[in-house]
Formats: C-alpha cells, structure tokens, sequence
C-alpha cells in the first residue's frame, strides 16, 4: 500500500478511535486558554497531522507482532477505564506493554492517552509542548511554528 493509502487509512483509525482534540487540548493545558481560537484551531490541526505522520512511517516497521489484552480496570471516579495489553515480537524479544486509557466521549468510547512500558505519551508531548513555548517567551505560536516546522512538506 502506498504512503498516502497508509495515511488516509491511519488518520480514519485515529479519528474513529481517538479523542484528538480532546489529547490535544489537554497537551497543551494551560495554554490553551491563552490561545486565540486561530491559534487554537491551526494547533489541533498541526497536532492531528503530527501524530499521523510521526507513526505512519514508524509502523512501516512493524510485521507481525500480535497485541493480547491481558485486563480491563474500569474506575467509576474518573469514568475512564485501562485496557491493559501486550505487543509480542514474532523474533521472540520480551512483549512491550501497551495500556490504553479509554474514556465515553461523544457516545463512543475513545482512547484519550496510550501509556507505553508505563509512559504516558501525552504526559511526554505535554511536558514537551511546555518547554517549547516556556523557552519562548510563553508563546502559543512558537509551538505552532515548530509543529509546522516538523512536519515540513508532508502537512
């Protein structure tokens, strides 16, 4: 399948099934508020693109591997439920341990975070995020303009 197939059909897989904008948001975080709704609008777009075009290419990689659920934790505190799983290489190596933070979001149960061998990667592109526009004077548009730079051609 050709890079823009992969493209088309992994930015449908991640709008069905994650709550982008509400990621989105929420890595920016206090930010957010300071974002003018130009801004704010040109980031989550510029945020949907980067997480397609970053793992797009990276799943080129993978072939194989087998992801297992091993338990469902629900919480009735913070309405989200864990889905705990496993992703086993077919070389054999040790399973990368794969959790999904799963939350109702529109009437359909969405991810809102993926926590990685216990790293959350929206807790990691939030402090990231953070220290793009903290290193530039607490700019909104310095992210944007570095989102933009990232994705060069491809957005």
């Amino acid at each position: 399948m050709s890079r823009d197939e992969r493209i088309t059909r992994f930015r449908s897989l991640l709008t069905d099934h994650f709550a982008v904008d509400t990621i989105g948001r929420w890595v920016l975080g206090r930010h957010w508020r300071r974002a003018t709704d130009a801004q704010r609008d040109e980031y989550l777009k510029l945020f949907e693109d980067l997480i397609v075009f970053t793992y797009v290419d990276r799943f080129t990689q993978y072939s194989g591997e087998q992801l297992s659920v091993t338990k469902t934790l629900f919480s009735d505190e913070s309405k989200d439920a864990l889905v705990f799983s496993e992703i086993s290489r077919p070389t054999g190596g040790q399973p990368i341990e794969v959790a999904w933070r799963v939350r109702i979001h529109d009437g359909d149960m969405k991810i809102v975070d993926v926590i990685v061998e216990g790293v959350s990667m929206g807790q990691t592109q939030r402090s990231e995020f953070g220290s793009v526009i903290r290193r530039n004077g607490g700019k909104v548009s310095s992210l944007i303009d570095e989102l933009r730079r990232r994705l060069g051609g491809d957005a």
